[in-house]
């Protein structure tokens, strides 16, 4: 029979966790037949590790992954898929705004022949303001990055095993893994669902994030950027052509006088404005080479416990595991 992992990344999620065990437990567990559940503590500063443990003391088919920092949600999930034992893996979210039900279609649709599969938003009964926004990025993405993003957006989705060593080998920062999953190019299906108001917990997914997602999306995948800032500077050029042409035929025809200080200093400005910005663009991509250059790990995982093997070390570059002395 086939085997899946159910990856939770956990990040200030206490209040939360045992409602969605007993979620899970109510809903799929005696209908998935072989499964895991890994559980990551992404640097948690909440007792959140104690209650995995906790969970985990009660039900042996879970597994606690705890990180030796914050490393945000990409680096969490591809710590649990570094650790999972599944034919299949699939990415659950511990703030109980999708269905628990979800995973078991997109479980039947993985074994339909589909080695990815993604949980696609048809509707958000959450505020307006935040449906605007998350609109608008997903507009983004699908204009600039990848036009077969669902509308409404996915954080959530089923990998085959192979996927799942493909992203192992990628090993990329500062980049959207929903993207990369996308990209992989393997048969998709997409199951759509109505993504639920948070009711208990505080949302830790600030503005600064999701800026931060917004930029790693487009920078990661897409040189739409800097063929943008050609654009602008050809514009520019045509423009500047354009006017230098008209002032001169204004002072050989008509004798209008070459002057006006004030413009000069505006468009001199409007010009330096648009340099500095495009300056910043392409300081974002040598960043983000630089970053990938230095190898340095995307996560480092602190310990694995498991309850029959109790606490396993990890080895920071190779991800290999040991046995606790």
């Amino acid at each position: 029979m086939s085997k899946i992992s159910i990856i939770i990344p956990v990040y200030y999620n206490s209040d939360t966790l045992e409602d969605l065990y007993n979620d899970m437990k109510a809903k799929i567990f005696d209908r998935l037949g072989d499964f895991e559940i890994v559980m990551v503590d992404d640097g948690s500063g909440d007792d959140s590790w104690e209650i995995m443990n906790r969970l985990r003391a009660q039900d042996d088919r879970i597994k606690c992954v705890k990180l030796s920092r914050n490393f945000g949600e990409h680096a969490a999930l591809l710590a649990g898929f570094s650790v999972c034992t599944g034919d299949c893996a699939v990415t659950k979210q511990a703030d109980l705004q999708e269905d628990s039900e979800l995973i078991l279609e997109m479980y039947e649709s993985w074994k339909r022949g589909n080695k990815v599969v993604l949980a696609a938003r048809e509707s958000r009964k959450e505020n307006p303001v935040k449906v605007f926004l998350a609109n608008r990025y997903y507009g983004i993405v699908r204009k600039m990055v990848n036009k077969n993003m669902p509308a409404g957006g996915c954080d959530c989705y089923l990998i085959d095993r192979k996927a799942i060593e493909v992203l192992k080998l990628m090993d990329e920062k500062n980049s959207s893994l929903t993207l990369q999953v996308m990209w992989l190019g393997f048969q998709t299906d997409v199951i759509y669902f109505v993504r639920k108001d948070r009711e208990k917990g505080k949302s830790r997914w600030t503005l600064g994030k999701k800026i931060k997602l917004a930029m790693d999306s487009v920078l990661s995948f897409s040189y739409a950027p800097l063929r943008m800032m050609m654009g602008v500077g050809v514009t520019f050029n045509v423009v500047a052509l354009i006017l230098l042409i008209s002032v001169l035929v204004e002072k050989f025809t008509r004798g209008v006088p070459i002057d006006g200080w004030a413009s000069i200093m505006c468009v001199l400005l409007c010009g330096l404005g648009l340099i500095m910005m495009m300056l910043g663009i392409i300081g974002e991509y040598i960043w983000r080479a630089l970053d990938a250059s230095r190898k340095r790990p995307p996560f480092i995982i602190d310990e694995v416990k498991e309850r029959e093997t109790g606490t396993r070390p990890r080895e920071l570059q190779e991800y290999s595991d040991e046995k606790k002395v």
